[in-house]
């Protein structure tokens, strides 16, 4: 099984060469609804991930039912064609990691910048404008949020924007006290 790094560079080149045909045919729009719903779909279906992340899961079963997916959601014909392709390479476990490169190539075409933000509990939609907000002022740019509730984290949150994270969570300062007990 390949360490979350090499899934996850994996992820970026295919996503680069997705985001390059997209656009040569004017489609990164589209092929970004696609890969977005497709991103919904993991996030609720536990059927969805045991195809793409079992081993138990030929390639040739991974395009077919990625390649069903892909037809009756009524894809643009280039997702439909990369999932395929995804597949019998043997990368359909690289997918997320597609989604969230791609989405990243997208958000930097246009001008914006894509950030993750995490709670502990979901956002009510006035804390979703103050979060915008704070990091509009702060990146000078505005920002395309994707939020994510982890119970883990128990409070606060947790933003990332690129490779940088800033993380005001409960849990973390709650670990760096425990780390300053140890060390006194």
């Amino acid at each position: 099984m390949a360490d979350d790094s090499s899934v996850s560079n994996v992820g970026g080149r295919y996503a680069q060469a997705l985001f390059d045909l997209a656009t040569d045919q004017k489609q990164v729009a589209a092929v970004e609804a696609d890969l977005n719903s497709l991103k919904a779909a993991l996030a609720e279906s536990k059927d969805l991930r045991t195809l793409l992340f079992s081993p138990s899961f030929n390639a040739e079963a991974k395009a077919a039912g990625l390649k069903a997916i892909a037809a009756k959601a009524k894809f643009n014909p280039t997702t439909q064609k990369f999932l395929g392709l995804l597949s019998a390479n043997g990368r359909a476990a690289a997918l997320p990691a597609v989604i969230t490169a791609y989405a990243r190539l997208s958000a930097a075409a246009r001008g914006a910048v894509s950030a993750e933000v995490v709670t502990a509990l979901p956002l009510s939609a006035a804390q979703q404008k103050g979060v915008a907000a704070a990091l509009r002022q702060a990146l000078g740019k505005d920002p395309e949020i994707s939020t994510r509730v982890d119970p883990a984290i128990l409070g606060g949150i947790k933003v990332k924007v690129g490779s940088r994270l800033f993380d005001a969570s409960l849990k973390s300062k709650l670990d760096s006290l425990k780390f300053a007990l140890k060390r006194a």
